[in-house]
């Protein structure tokens, strides 16, 4: 029989502002970011779970000192031998897609107290909350496993590309400079409305970069449906390099990614600006490189637009520097990555393995009438 999350919790929301925030802190402070900010002093001393209130409407679990942000809802067990936090929060994740349906506003979507206090919760015994949480508990280790693998190659590529090439913002190696609008051409993504019918067509979005470097695998893709078919020039090619053109998270404005669809038909969204490489001077595989490079992005932003850029255009990615050392290293430097991209794919087949098998569990772990 099914209760209401208000009869069992206590619901408390931050007093902040965002800016509060101490990169020298030593407890988290808890935004509406998926990732917390540093902070001086706490407020708050418990185990509880944090819900984003707008934004990405994202959810926390935390066991500690902290301070939040006024528009996080933290919320804490009315009594732990009844409601385990840990069950809490496993259940406020799979409800993260209904409390996003419910949310309400303009631009920033917020959700209400009452979004929260109403869901509808089943309590099994305590002995079988614990169960569930040590299940799925595993299964989110296997996940951390996978990423920390990827993360692990991802780390071997740029110490084989700083060993090679050096910095490729500072250039100590001397090597020949070129921008980036002299080695290729830009294309505008694709603009389509919902309502559009007729011709059917696999699209790349924001939302399939994550934290890739490369796609080959477009299965997975949004599909979306056009009155008439786009031109040539809006399908991708092999090696054709993707930026993120416009987002609302800063930190994904100037990603790129190289893409390999082969001979299926497969375009990008309008926030997205497509690169083709059409000089013999470079290679793709050693440019992604370069681009997906943290600290050269950031060289973007540090041509008189500032940090609080949020889109990037034609004209300033054209005029990127880029270090062109010889071509047989780069083709050196292209072997070393293409077998460290096979190890990669590998593990984000299990990765995405092992996060099917988290929704299945979550799935029939939580199971409604």
């Amino acid at each position: 029989m099914s209760d209401k999350l208000g009869n069992h919790v206590i619901i408390k929301t931050g007093k902040l502002d965002a800016n509060a925030s101490s990169p020298d802190g030593i407890y988290p402070f808890f935004t509406c970011s998926k990732d917390p900010l540093q902070i001086s002093s706490y407020s708050y001393d418990c185990e509880c779970v944090l819900v984003a209130g707008n934004g990405d409407l994202n959810v926390k679990y935390y066991d500690g000192k902290f301070d939040a942000y006024q528009r996080t809802y933290i919320i804490e067990s009315l009594d732990k031998t009844i409601l385990d936090t840990r069950f809490l929060y496993y259940f406020l994740d799979k409800n993260i897609i209904k409390l996003r349906n419910l949310s309400i506003g303009g631009i920033i979507k917020y959700i209400k107290l009452g979004n929260l206090t109403d869901l509808p919760i089943k309590l099994p015994k305590l002995s079988q909350q614990k169960e569930i949480v040590a299940t799925l508990d595993k299964a989110n280790e296997l996940i951390a496993l996978r990423k920390k693998q990827l993360e692990e190659l991802d780390t071997l590529a740029e110490v084989v590309f700083y060993d090679m090439f050096g910095d490729p913002v500072k250039n100590e190696k001397g090597w020949h400079v070129a921008q980036l609008g002299s080695l290729g051409n830009f294309k505008n993504g694709l603009n389509y409305k919902h309502s559009e019918i007729g011709t059917s067509l696999k699209i790349l979005g924001i939302s399939d970069f994550k934290d890739n470097k490369k796609i080959d695998d477009f299965s997975r893709l949004s599909i979306i449906k056009m009155n008439n078919e786009p031109n040539s020039d809006y399908y991708l090619n092999d090696q054709d390099i993707v930026f993120v053109r416009s987002n609302g998270s800063k930190e994904l404005v100037g990603r790129s990614i190289i893409v390999y669809p082969n001979d299926e038909k497969v375009s990008f969204s309008g926030f997205c600006i497509r690169f083709r490489n059409n000089s013999d001077k470079v290679i793709p595989s050693y440019l992604i490189q370069i681009l997906s490079n943290r600290n050269f992005r950031k060289t973007l932003f540090d041509k008189g637009r500032g940090c609080n850029i949020n889109n990037v255009n034609q004209e300033m990615l054209s005029h990127l520097s880029i270090p062109l050392p010889p071509l047989a290293l780069q083709t050196r430097f292209a072997v070393i990555i293409e077998k460290i991209e096979e190890q990669k794919a590998q593990v984000r087949k299990a990765l995405q393995e092992s996060e099917d098998l988290f929704q299945r569990l979550m799935q029939d772990l939580f199971k409604t009438d």
